[in-house]
């Protein structure tokens, strides 16, 4: 007897499970996001990055075959693009369709989804935890394909919108230190000038009573 899955088993048998996630991937792979289970979810998501990977092994395989292949020999009136296709490509292509047996998914997946994560070494898939669902209280989750092309860049993408919240945070209180250090030098020029004005009005005061008094003394 065949070695049964470990963990959960969805469907009622194998061949109904491989059906299950075959239809769940290739939802994954036309909307980009799906809302499902919990347990679907986890199953779903290793059959999604082997597809993937197998996707982006076809785009590379192409990419070297046509650098070692002279452009005459590589052309192809049958072929869509009108040149032949790598060996091993055709073999990643056909790998693929023996789960995705929907062309323009697998076309998609070939063209579009594969290329864009050739930098990134794993990881293109997200599982987010969703609230139950009504009804049975299922554990529901949305799996997604990451928008990032790397890893890297996703965590300096996280990395720098927490400095740029830090590097806010203490312009603003820069700013702040700097108003208060010029209320205090208002504040403490303020008493300077006050005095200067108290001492130059007596002055003033003075002078006059002073020619006040001479002007006296010469009439008289």
């Amino acid at each position: 007897m065949p070695t049964p899955t470990k963990g959960r088993r969805l469907g009622g048998s194998p061949a109904h499970e491989r059906m299950l996630l075959a239809n769940l991937a290739t939802s994954l792979f036309t909307h980009g996001r799906i809302t499902t289970t919990e347990a679907k979810a986890k199953r779903l998501r290793p059959l999604a990055e082997r597809l993937i990977t197998k996707a982006k092994h076809a785009h590379l395989a192409n990419e070297e075959y046509a650098k070692a292949t002279p452009e005459a020999e590589r052309k192809d009136k049958y072929s869509e693009s009108g040149f032949k296709t790598s060996p091993a490509a055709l073999h990643h292509r056909r790998e693929i369709t023996k789960v995705i047996r929907n062309k323009d998914v697998v076309h998609r997946l070939l063209a579009e989804i594969g290329p864009f994560f050739v930098d990134r070494d794993g990881g293109y898939t997200r599982i987010v935890k969703t609230l139950p669902r009504k009804g049975d209280n299922a554990k529901m989750a949305i799996i997604e394909l990451v928008n990032e092309k790397t890893v890297t860049s996703e965590a300096e993408k996280a990395r720098g919108t927490k400095f740029a919240r830090k590097s806010e945070t203490t312009e603003v209180a820069a700013e702040a230190d700097a108003d208060v250090t010029k209320v205090e030098d208002q504040d403490a020029d303020a008493p300077e000038s006050a005095t200067k004005d108290a001492t130059e009005e007596p002055t003033e005061g003075a002078e006059a009573s002073a020619e006040e008094k001479s002007e006296k003394k010469d009439e008289s």
